[in-house]
């Protein structure tokens, strides 16, 4: 029997969770035969914004003023810039500059994260270029030296980029060493799986299609929980001081 009123989304002073049950599409301008279920943006407190892209076959995800981050969850899309052309399909991943002219046109029913963020600029190092990659080529290193915890890293650690994007993969009962603290803001989209966060003082059982976003020195750990893989994909910014 439905629940009425019950949700496991929550909104915190310092974090989010946002759950499959309470998502709402968007239009967002130029998109076309496309919603987007944004979760979350400056208006809820974050320094970037992230949504999920819904496109039906043959539609448009649409332009942004932003440097733009892209990851394909499922279907396939054709990505054209004014130099590169590329299929992208599950496990795919862009990433676009603010100067890139492009666009997204979906093969088929496509899903894909999207992560958007003013780019901020560091003195004496050059903007990043257009990168396109696929989760599967990127080296999957053990995290404090546990085989059971593999990231993969989706962007370089070059000061370029003022924000990174992983893959992080817990088989089941692995879990994070400590529960970390940090300056930087956290958003991750449950891939596979599902397992407890702790986030702030509050401890969520979450699983595959969750998403939550954790603010600056918001106190955070996760564990795996289950017979199969957690995994999920994880923001963060980060090569930029603080003070600025």
């Amino acid at each position: 029997m439905y629940r009425l009123g019950h949700t496991r989304s929550t909104n915190q002073r310092d974090h989010l969770v946002h759950t499959p049950d309470s998502f709402v599409r968007s239009y967002l301008p130029g998109m076309e035969c496309a919603a987007a279920v944004v979760h979350i943006s400056p208006a809820g407190g974050a320094a970037f914004t992230q949504y999920t892209a819904e496109l039906e076959p043959g539609g448009n995800l649409g332009p942004t003023s932003a440097q733009r981050f892209l990851y394909v969850l499922e279907g396939a899309a054709d990505l054209a810039t004014d130099t590169t052309f590329h299929t992208l399909t599950a496990g795919s991943y862009a990433y676009l500059p603010e100067d890139a002219h492009h666009t997204l046109s979906a093969q088929q029913t496509t899903r894909v994260a999207v992560i958007e963020k003013p780019y901020e600029p560091l003195i004496g190092t050059p903007s990043p270029e257009v990168l396109v990659g696929h989760e599967d080529k990127a080296l999957a290193v053990p995290l404090n030296d546990d085989p059971d915890l593999l990231v993969r890293s989706l962007l370089p650690s070059s000061p370029q980029f003022d924000f990174a994007v992983n893959t992080m993969t817990f088989q089941p009962g692995a879990a994070l060493s400590m529960v970390e603290v940090h300056i930087m803001e956290h958003a991750l989209i449950m891939l596979e799986g599902g397992g407890i966060y702790r986030v702030s003082d509050q401890w969520y059982p979450v699983t595959a299609g969750d998403f939550i976003w954790m603010g600056p020195y918001c106190p955070q750990w996760f564990g795996a929980i289950g017979k199969t893989p957690a995994k999920y994909l994880i923001y963060k910014d980060w090569n930029r001081n603080p003070l600025v």
